[in-house]
């Protein structure tokens, strides 16, 4: 079964969508990339011994909220591939609220019992007030480590968690199970948010955190914590527009421990997820062990390329 086509049918078909020129392209678009997000919820519906079929309203939901979360996130991050440049601000946002209502259409006109149904539309309306929180509150660029773990948790976080949670209720979950996939997924959003601020502030020419003066973690630990370069980093931030200003606090964000910390983080919330795992009643579990796996893999390479030899699960 082609999980893309199935629910790019599903969600063209909706009333109103399957009339809105713009809502069927960027579906179209979207599917055509093949996310891997979108196979979240039958990753869990499997793990909880369901069948693929049985997921597919909640890919939908969760590709609608996808679609809707970016058009709003490359608004607010000033992102030049943003569809917004093309669509403009206005048409982009009110597009967005029509994803967030397409999403919760998907999951009505599924299957699922009323209770579950319920349940899986309540999960999807809980992750788009968290999620609206937390980029409010990243909007406003947290000062110190403990605003912006909770900015974290709000924003990157609950996306994963519905999608596992949804998934599970497809599938016949039992509501332990599908709330402990859930706080799988949310460490799991944890971990994602720690890959892309390393990404980004690694990232040559200087990201767009660097020139508007974010703090993702990396830039946060050098700019906060006591080192001997501390100064230098934060007089280089002020010039990162000059020559070799970038490459030099990247070497900072190296030598101070701010890229340390942050594998740290990301191997501790490995380690954390896999203990969870074995705590939840699963017909499969490999699968969703493989998916967290998934972020660890990178720094295990990055280990062995310098000749270390570290077992990290």
């Amino acid at each position: 079964m082609d999980i893309y086509s199935a629910t790019t049918k599903l969600l063209l078909d909706l009333p109103t969508v399957n009339e809105w020129d713009e809502m069927r392209s960027l579906i179209q678009r979207a599917a055509s990339r093949q996310p891997r997000d979108w196979r979240l919820p039958v990753m869990a519906c499997h793990a909880v011994g369901g069948e693929e079929h049985q997921a597919i309203a909640g890919v939908a939901a969760i590709a609608g909220m996808q679609i809707s979360i970016i058009l709003i996130d490359d608004m607010l991050d000033s992102d030049p591939r943003g569809d917004y440049h093309r669509l403009g601000s206005a048409v982009a946002t009110n597009l967005a609220a029509a994803f967030q209502s397409a999403a919760l259409e998907a999951i009505a006109q599924s299957d699922l019992c009323d209770e579950r149904k319920i349940a899986a539309m309540n999960s999807v309306n809980e992750m788009t007030l968290t999620t609206a929180h937390g980029q409010h509150l990243d909007a406003q660029n947290p000062s110190d480590e403990s605003a912006y773990w909770y900015v974290t948790k709000l924003k990157s976080s609950p996306f994963f968690g519905a999608a596992l949670h949804i998934g599970a209720l497809m599938g016949g979950g039992d509501a332990e199970s599908a709330e402990g996939l859930k706080r799988i997924g949310h460490l799991y959003g944890e971990m994602i948010q720690i890959h892309d601020d390393l990404k980004d502030t690694m990232a040559m020419p200087a990201n767009p955190d660097w020139i508007e003066k974010r703090s993702p973690l990396p830039i946060l630990f050098a700019q906060s914590v006591d080192h001997p370069q501390r100064e230098h980093f934060l007089e280089l931030r002020d010039s990162i527009g000059e020559a070799d200003s970038l490459e030099e606090a990247q070497t900072i964000l190296i030598h101070c421990g701010a890229v340390s910390y942050c594998v740290d983080q990301l191997v501790q919330r490995h380690r954390l997820a896999r203990q969870m795992i074995q705590t939840i009643s699963l017909t499969h579990r490999d699968e969703v062990e493989e998916w967290i796996d998934s972020q660890i893999v990178p720094i295990q390479n990055l280990f062995e390329s310098v000749g270390v030899n570290v077992l990290l699960q």
